[in-house]
């Protein structure tokens, strides 16, 4: 048998990869905070740069755009298979506990999205993790099943998506008025995601397959040790397909497709992508090197991921909305872009230095701490291990 590396190795590698798939997320949803007209604005068009920035603009939306969330989805089974094992060395059933786990990450992820975001991706993850968690207990054979299935259906679906936009008449943006995100309170911007639950919430249900996919990868992933030394020809053909072969078209479909082209880049060669950012990373750090200033700053983060993907949001909500600062309203065509990378930036700082910070002090972010607190409460002290993950991770 192969030796692998030590686990301090391994799981630093998985913290780098969750640190960059957290602030990736960031550099997709910066653009929607900036826009006067919030996510409504973002996918209708409006609020967009002008000039010479457009392009600007473009190229940096399109950089992002579904590649870190699919990192971020990923990451997500990595952690799930990671509880799965812990639990079964210890002689312990699975999933066990896991379900309230779920449980507690669907009332963080409704909060978060009622309060500060209505993109929040938390809700969606707790409802995938929970069907993944039943499905780890099939055996191999039927894992692949389930995976080719959910990929099948969720091409399937995209499929018909992207024809019924592709024959869809071309629309002018449409100015949302009132504005809640700009003019309207607190409460306002409340009352609005609630009233508006069901359209804010289709994307969940639309990837819920892509997700269960990608949930499945990321298990798989790790259970055929992406992250050993050894597993370098694995890496390279993920490396080839996702960064030599869907990156490029990723890039042409998102600047030249039009609205259909986002669609099939952001839900069909983006994940592809994300895989390929994995092996790359998993590649760097197969060596047991320990992280540079770049991955140190990264670590932090991903140590601290569910904490600081609150606290992103929380930040951009009180600089860019109307009962904050009201940062979004005061930006036009020339300003949008150099303000958007400015406060991307300095978001990016502040959740490297506080969770940096904190985790000197602490072995968790504060909400990864409050989520194993209410775990043990909920399922019990004899099993607190099934649901405390073996290492700083999430779900």
């Amino acid at each position: 048998m192969t030796s692998q590396r030590s686990s301090s190795h391994r799981y630093a590698a998985l913290d780098v990869m969750r640190g960059a798939a957290i602030l990736g997320t960031l550099g997709t949803n910066i653009w929607i905070f900036t826009n006067v007209e919030g996510l409504v604005g973002y996918i209708g068009g409006t609020g967009r740069a002008t000039g010479g920035w457009a392009p600007v603009q473009a190229v940096l939306q399109q950089f992002a755009q579904g590649k870190f969330l699919g990192l971020l989805t990923i990451m997500f089974g990595i952690g799930l298979v990671i509880q799965q094992r812990s639990a079964q060395r210890r002689g312990l059933r699975w999933p066990g506990g896991y379900p309230w786990r779920a449980g507690l990450l669907m009332f963080d992820g409704a909060l978060h999205f009622l309060l500060f975001t209505e993109f929040d991706v938390l809700t969606g993850y707790a409802l995938t993790g929970l069907v993944v968690a039943f499905i780890l207990t099939a055996g191999m054979r039927a894992q692949r099943v389930w995976m080719v299935c959910a990929v099948t259906v969720h091409l399937a679906m995209l499929a018909l998506v992207v024809a019924a936009v592709s024959s869809a008449p071309t629309r002018e943006p449409q100015t949302l008025s009132p504005n809640p995100y700009a003019d309207g309170s607190f409460r306002d911007l409340v009352v609005f995601r609630a009233d508006n639950l069901l359209l804010f919430r289709l994307e969940v249900i639309f990837i819920l397959t892509l997700s269960i996919a990608l949930f499945l990868f990321g298990a798989h992933l790790f259970g055929a040790r992406i992250l050993d030394s050894d597993r370098g020809a694995l890496r390279r053909r993920l490396m080839m397909a996702g960064l030599v072969v869907a990156l490029p078209l990723d890039f042409a479909l998102g600047l030249f497709g039009g609205d259909a082209g986002l669609l099939l880049g952001r839900y069909g060669t983006a994940p592809v992508v994300a895989l390929g950012l994995l092996a790359a990373i998993a590649h760097r750090y197969a060596d047991g090197r320990e992280p540079g200033v770049t991955g140190r700053a990264l670590s932090s983060v991903g140590r601290a991921a569910l904490s600081c993907y609150v606290l992103q949001n929380i930040l951009c909500s009180i600089v860019c909305y109307g009962w904050g600062f009201g940062l979004a309203a005061r930006l036009d065509g020339t300003t949008v872009v150099p303000v958007t990378v400015v406060l991307f930036g300095a978001v990016s700082a502040t959740l490297i230095v506080v969770s940096r910070l904190w985790l000197r002090r602490f072995d968790r972010g504060p909400l990864e701490w409050l989520t194993h607190r209410g775990c043990e409460r909920l399922t019990g002290a004899d099993r607190k291990r099934v649901t405390a993950p073996a290492v700083s991770s999430i779900p």
